[in-house]
């Protein structure tokens, strides 16, 4: 027997081996139901639970008129629970993965906090159609609290910003308002502007500290 028969027989005797492990390892796996994975999955709940809100908040507008909006009073801080799960190492099951490459940083933070705001802001728009507000009253907010939870992502990690700004919105803008019976004078119809400043500001801010999302964030 010479070196190619040698090598015929291994190879041989390793499809063999290969074959009858096959044959003797468990079967395909039927009837199982795929389950939502990776981050989409993981953030739907946090999208669903904007939408609810939302949706609560149309419902509690038209029924209880006396009430200050509620659509505008939720609308800044709606976008936040999609931004937080979008940048949470608690709901990223590609966290570690995506820290070890050169385009972690605000490049990818970007694409998913737009993501994040192209699924919440047709959200909005119903809720803001539904009710009759202008949709600089609604949008302009929400989009900087946005950019705002992005500008402080670099020193506590977006999820903990978006998170504190909500929890600060809620605190000393939500409260105060359903105990007066009043809208704050931050979201009055001449408002807008001073919102619109806030979006350039924040996101420039954002922008420069593009070196502190280049490190993985707390």
């Amino acid at each position: 027997m010479n070196a190619d028969d040698d090598i015929r027989a291994l190879v041989e005797r390793a499809a063999a081996g290969i074959a009858a492990g096959i044959e003797a390892g468990p079967g395909p796996v039927r009837g199982r139901r795929l389950r939502p994975a990776g981050l989409a999955g993981r953030v739907a709940p946090w999208l669903a639970a904007a939408g609810a809100l939302m949706l609560a908040a149309v419902a509690l507008e038209q029924t209880f008129t006396s009430l200050p909006s509620l659509v505008l009073l939720l609308a800044p801080v709606a976008p936040l629970l999609p931004v937080a799960a979008a940048w949470s190492r608690r709901t990223d099951p590609a966290w570690e993965l995506l820290a070890s490459v050169p385009r972690f940083g605000l490049g990818l933070l970007l694409r998913r906090t737009l993501a994040a705001l192209a699924a919440v802001i047709p959200l909005l728009a119903v809720a803001g159609w539904a009710t009759g507000h202008a949709p600089a009253l609604w949008l302009l907010p929400g989009l900087a609290f946005t950019a705002a939870s992005l500008a402080l992502g670099g020193l506590t990690g977006v999820d903990r910003a978006a998170l504190g700004l909500a929890a600060a919105w809620a605190g000393f803008v939500i409260v105060p308002s359903l105990a007066t019976a009043r809208l704050p004078g931050v979201l009055a119809a001449g408002a807008w502007p001073g919102w619109a400043a806030a979006v350039v500001a924040l996101v420039a801010v954002a922008v420069v500290r593009t070196a502190a999302f280049n490190r993985e964030t707390p």
